[in-house]
């Protein structure tokens, strides 16, 4: 054999082996350790209001958040593969083009056979949900229409499952649950099955969605992960979930998504969305004007305004706060007021007060929770909204963060507690509906303006 031919097979032979050796190398680590090498989390993601959306200042979402956190654990890049619907998300696991699925996805015993799952993060029910003026089905023999949902879907395994043979429903690939939720919305079908939790998301921008009756109680939604030799990754979730909940991060990001959006009152979310079109349009240049002039988001400056008084500038309360922000009359004088029914005038001040609170708030504290407390503080005086704060953290919680202050705001009304404290009595209960409901106005404006 002539020496360059030896040669060439020789630097062949070597290649091959180190190429052997590396793929072996490889084979043999967990599937945690490849992640670590790789640099990259890759995770399979659903659009939708409660997993992942695109908003003005980049990703956003539940399962986002959540996915973001756990990337940052592992300390490498996040890598988010988005579909349309569950028959694309599977698919991304089963040919391993992604390391987990973070979708809002039931941990249904089918799909136990099949993948594996992260420790459960949270509790849902399934409703059979129709539109509002129709006749509510109270059961499987009420209802007399079409009922369809989506392909793959746990709901899909439910009706297979629990609805009478002489029931007729459909299944579909094209469409996702909120597509299904416009088309009763839009009385092109009788009836869907929604999540309890998009179900709340959803009902703040389409009050008409009504619920006939729950399907299923308490089931847990979860990660999925195609099952694997070692035991790596979901050693690695289970570190993860445990300390993301005990450092209560798992619980301020619930309540960033939906803490505020359980409550639903139908006729005031009815009102609100006719007065967007209506009333809004009057009053919303100046809601900019001086959103901008004092650095606030207009949005909220209008939800704020509604929430005070259902933008009406002649707005007065039985203690005499008066106008669309509904201020004191000592607050007005502060605020360079002279005529609290003139709109300009009380937004204007309304936006400089809560301004100068959210600049009060000691500045350790982050958003959003920097503005649901200058929000409270608004309603309840920035010395109550101190005393509610020391409770809580002298019970053991972070008085930094909004859900948990909020569970002691209602102790200011209860004199074993208010009698200790150096502002005295105070309706906390009121001001956290307050913030509450501001919040949920504000995620509506959002919804049909853009923004976050």
């Amino acid at each position: 054999m002539p020496k360059k031919n030896s040669q060439h097979w020789c630097l062949v032979l070597v290649l091959s082996c180190l190429l052997a050796a590396c793929f072996n190398n490889y084979s043999d680590k967990t599937q945690i350790e490849k992640i670590k090498q790789a640099g990259v989390l890759k995770v399979g993601t659903i659009y939708g209001s409660s997993t992942y959306y695109l908003a003005a200042d980049g990703a956003a979402g539940f399962e986002y958040e959540l996915a973001k956190a756990f990337a940052d654990r592992l300390e490498v890049k996040l890598e988010v593969t988005p579909v349309y619907d569950l028959h694309e998300l599977f698919d991304l696991l089963d040919n391993h083009k992604v390391d987990v699925l973070a979708a809002g996805i039931t941990a249904s015993e089918q799909r136990k056979n099949r993948y594996r799952f992260a420790p459960a993060y949270q509790n849902i029910s399934e409703k059979l949900v129709y539109k509002q003026g129709a006749e509510r089905p109270r059961d499987w023999s009420d209802l007399s229409g079409n009922l369809i949902v989506t392909e793959k879907s746990s709901h899909l395994n439910l009706l297979k499952k629990m609805a009478p043979d002489t029931l007729n429903w459909s299944e579909t690939s094209n469409k996702d649950s909120e597509e299904l939720i416009q088309m009763v919305l839009n009385g092109e079908l009788d009836y869907t099955i929604v999540d309890s939790n998009l179900l709340a998301v959803n009902r703040r921008i389409y009050p008409e969605l009504a619920i006939g009756f729950t399907i299923r109680d308490e089931q847990q939604q979860a990660w999925a992960f195609n099952k694997a030799p070692d035991d790596s990754l979901y050693a690695e979730l289970i570190r993860f979930f445990g300390e993301y909940r005990s450092s209560g991060k798992y619980a301020h990001l619930e309540d960033k998504y939906f803490g505020h959006v359980r409550d639903f009152d139908y006729v005031d979310t009815r009102v609100f969305i006719r007065a967007i079109a209506d009333v809004l349009p009057k009053y919303r240049p100046w809601f900019e004007q001086y959103a901008e002039e004092y650095n606030l988001d207009w949005k909220l400056l209008a939800a704020q305004s509604y929430q005070e008084s259902h933008w009406n500038p002649k707005a007065r309360s039985p203690t005499g706060v008066r106008g669309i922000m509904m201020l004191t009359r000592p607050t007005a004088k502060q605020m360079q007021v002279t005529n609290r029914l003139e709109p300009e005038q009380n937004i204007r001040g309304g936006a400089r007060y809560l301004s100068s609170l959210h600049q009060r708030i000691p500045a350790r504290i982050t958003e959003p929770d920097r503005t649901w407390f200058a929000l409270a503080a608004y309603n309840i005086g920035l010395g109550h909204l101190e005393d509610a704060r020391r409770i809580a953290q002298g019970a053991g919680a972070d008085p930094d963060k909004w859900h948990q202050v909020k569970k002691y705001l209602p102790l200011l009304q209860k004199k074993r507690y208010y009698k200790h404290t150096r502002y005295g009595y105070a309706r906390g209960t009121e001001a956290v509906n307050y913030v509450e409901n501001i919040r949920r106005y504000h995620d509506s404006l959002v919804w049909f303006f853009g923004g976050h």
